[in-house]
């Protein structure tokens, strides 16, 4: 995603998440980032329209979703999956150990993509999406383990 894209991206965030909807300058902010501790990428049809987009940030062996958006029209065409194993293979390009996420509590179609990519519920944040009062789900991947405490991997 480029600087270029964000007049796109946020109103293809409004049409999706008319409630908590990020702002360009948010957005923008995001990017701003790119490439330190985020990465940002657009899925387009083959005309050269959005019609998705996500993020990552990754920092200190942990990497963060910090949004995953899919048109409508597009949704079960495999392009969040995509989208998703992109943010995957960054996070792993990157080192980190762990990927995390939020979803909201009523998003079936995305809870069941993010455990197809093997993410667990770990945890609940009560009424974390607002103003809707919806709870988000708080989910993790582990990408690789991490040896104990004052050990080496030879003698564990």
């Amino acid at each position: 995603m480029s600087d270029a894209d964000v007049p796109t991206v946020h109103l293809l965030e409004q049409s999706l998440f008319p409630e908590d909807a990020w702002s360009e300058e948010m957005i923008a902010g995001e990017l701003a980032d790119q490439p330190r501790t985020r990465h940002y990428v657009v899925a387009e049809a083959s005309g050269g329209e959005i019609v998705g987009y996500a993020g990552l940030a990754a920092a200190g062996g942990q990497a963060d979703v910090q949004t995953i958006g899919v048109r409508a029209d597009q949704r079960k065409s495999g392009v969040g999956a995509a989208l998703l194993a992109e943010l995957l293979d960054e996070a792993a390009r990157r080192g980190s150990e762990a990927v995390f996420l939020e979803v909201r509590a009523d998003n079936d179609a995305a809870r069941r993509l993010y455990e197809r990519f093997g993410f667990d519920e770990v945890g609940i944040r009560k009424r974390y999406y607002q103003p809707s009062d919806v709870d988000a789900i708080v989910m993790c991947r582990k990408l690789r383990d991490r040896p104990p405490m004052g050990f080496t991997r030879e003698n564990t």
